[in-house]
């Protein structure tokens, strides 16, 4: 929760041109039009309105070259990724090609201290060594030339399947399936690499339909559970084809049709299946995913999410859920000392820089990514942070805001000192890069000076997009239900905030630093609120009667009782 007076909270102005059912509230029509859903049918998230694999470029190419070493039992390896998505991407596709036949299937994932990102010419002898003759990339390999080149040389074939954006040349596969390149057609650019990933194998089984090959018998639908969590846990647009593919995934899950590694997720962080949102995938489910990768190896999670058996399920989630708590607590002593840094730097100069450039000697390579984002969301400022690799060099991870595109931002600095990036890649929000120690400080210059041309001084003031005031009668379970059935909510198709004027009624911490509200409304109606991570400095405060709130609608489950709750964005005294 934000607690700066200096935010704004904006109310989105209303959408009139729109066609949306008219027994649907015009507050809920509102929230719909002005997130681009602006026609009856765009509300049906069915999977027969998702668009046809054919319009990814190469994927028919690709699904013949998988098809054919299924046929002739060819050993396939799958090189994966080290977060959410590379998992999620590694578990599908091992275990439909399995489905579909194939007994000779591999994985190998890159550890993120020793060998770097994507497919490098280390994971291609490892690949090798495991007797592999096809290799097929998920979530990586758009940018890996010098891995593919020694893929060919070895005469191994290389399909990439990718969504991460092309450089200006291509490496040499004999496959390359990513929406992102420039003359393919394929609807959503905004797809997750696991997406990506199940549109091969639908594509796979399509070849073997024609070939009246048993694959063609394969229930891909039950792979979308992995695809909702990748999707989510990636953070990529929820456009209107990742709304359908995240909502046929959490129906499966809710429904009781999910894999046991996601069951046992589920499990030990306490979610109901029933009730699952997409929210709990991205804060619940992907952390743990991810702190395999941050901390240790991914192979755990991947494992984790092959897992046939319960008990072994529950094993590894478990194991996976300490690893969480151990990521947290680096990640916490790191964030104190990002803070301390920027507090320094405000001291110095009343104005912050466009961008955040911080580097710690004892920052750990696996968490910078997850604390530029907290320190991204703390000051509103585009953050790079930095810590040192084994291999001598510094691992970057960048997080930026709306205004500023950062892997451009990356590609400019590049183009402008060609010297000072080893390597970079990434998306408009999310991008990581590499450059020896050296080479910091006049990257911090650089890289601020593009930013401080790119940023209209309007994207550095933080505001909160409301969707308006609520009376009494949302407040209620049925409107809360409504809501939430609206979704699956997300980056690029933002769940609701609401804001208003409330009495304050009680006020206590909970847990460390966590600010339970009792409020009365200006119509009447008492409710409960949560305000997570305030500063204990300033809350609670006695003195406070009256409060603006800006706040997401949610329902609290709690001893077998569920009642609406705000959830509170932004907390501040008005007398």
């Amino acid at each position: 929760m934000v607690t700066d007076a200096a935010i704004q909270v904006v109310r989105r102005p209303a959408v009139t041109n729109h066609q949306l059912p008219a027994e649907l509230p015009e507050l809920l029509q509102q929230v719909l039009a002005r997130r681009g859903v602006v026609a009856a049918e765009q509300l049906e998230l069915s999977a027969q309105r998702l668009p046809h694999f054919a319009q990814l470029k190469d994927c028919q190419r690709a699904a013949e070259r998988l098809f054919d070493a299924i046929v002739q039992q060819q050993a396939i390896c799958i090189c994966g990724d080290f977060d959410a998505d590379g998992a999620t991407s590694t578990a599908l596709m091992v275990s439909t090609l399995r489905a579909m036949g194939a007994a000779r299937v591999s994985y190998c994932v890159p550890n993120r201290f020793t060998d770097g990102y994507g497919l490098t010419p280390n994971l291609v002898a490892a690949a090798q060594q495991q007797g592999a003759q096809l290799l097929v990339t998920v979530d990586s390999g758009i940018s890996c030339h010098a891995g593919v080149e020694a893929a060919n040389a070895a005469g191994l074939d290389v399909i990439i399947t990718d969504h991460h954006l092309p450089g200006a040349n291509l490496p040499p596969a004999y496959a390359i399936v990513n929406p992102n390149q420039a003359d393919c057609a394929f609807p959503s650019k905004s797809i997750a690499g696991v997406g990506v990933a199940f549109y091969l194998m639908l594509a796979v089984r399509a070849v073997a339909r024609e070939q009246q090959h048993p694959a063609a018998q394969v229930p891909l639908a039950n792979w979308l559970d992995l695809v909702a969590l990748g999707t989510v846990a990636d953070v990529v647009k929820l456009d209107g084809v990742n709304r359908i593919l995240v909502q046929q995934g959490l129906q499966r899950i809710r429904s009781g049709y999910c894999r046991p590694g996601i069951q046992a997720l589920l499990q030990v962080t306490q979610r109901n299946p029933q009730q699952l949102q997409a929210s709990d995938l991205g804060f619940a489910l992907a952390p743990r995913i991810n702190a395999a990768g941050r901390l240790d190896d991914m192979a755990l999670g991947i494992e984790c999410l092959l897992c046939d058996e319960m008990r072994r399920a529950e094993q590894l989630a478990q194991e996976l859920h300490d690893l969480n708590a151990q990521r947290r607590e680096i990640e916490t002593e790191m964030r104190e000392s990002a803070t301390l840094y920027v507090a320094q730097l405000q001291l110095q100069d009343d104005q912050l820089p466009p961008l955040l450039v911080l580097h710690q000697q004892d920052w750990h390579q696996g968490v910078i990514g997850i604390v530029a984002g907290r320190v991204k969301e703390q000051f509103h400022r585009p953050t790079i942070t930095f810590a040192a690799g084994d291999d001598g060099f510094l691992k970057g991870s960048a997080r930026s805001i709306p205004g500023l595109h950062m892997r451009d931002l990356l590609e400019r600095v590049h183009s402008l000192q060609p010297q000072l990036i080893e390597r970079f890649g990434g998306h408009a929000m999310a991008a990581g890069l590499t450059l020896a120690p050296q080479h910091l400080v006049e990257f911090r210059q650089i890289a601020q000076q593009v930013a401080a041309e790119w940023l209209a001084d309007v994207a550095l003031e933080r505001t909160i997009l409301s969707d308006g005031e609520l009376d009494a009668s949302c407040f209620t379970l049925p409107f809360v239900q409504q809501l939430e059935r609206l979704g699956p909510w997300g980056q690029g198709f933002p769940e609701p905030i609401f804001d208003g004027e409330f009495e304050l009624i009680q006020q206590r911490i909970v847990g460390q630093k966590h600010l339970k509200l009792v409020l009365r409304s200006r119509d009447g109606a008492v409710l409960d609120g949560i305000a997570f991570n305030v500063d204990t400095q300033r809350w609670p405060d006695l003195a406070v009667r009256e409060v603006q709130v800006a706040y997401q609608l949610q329902l609290n489950h709690f001893r077998g009782a569920t009642n609406v709750q705000l959830l509170v964005e932004h907390l501040q005294p008005l007398r």
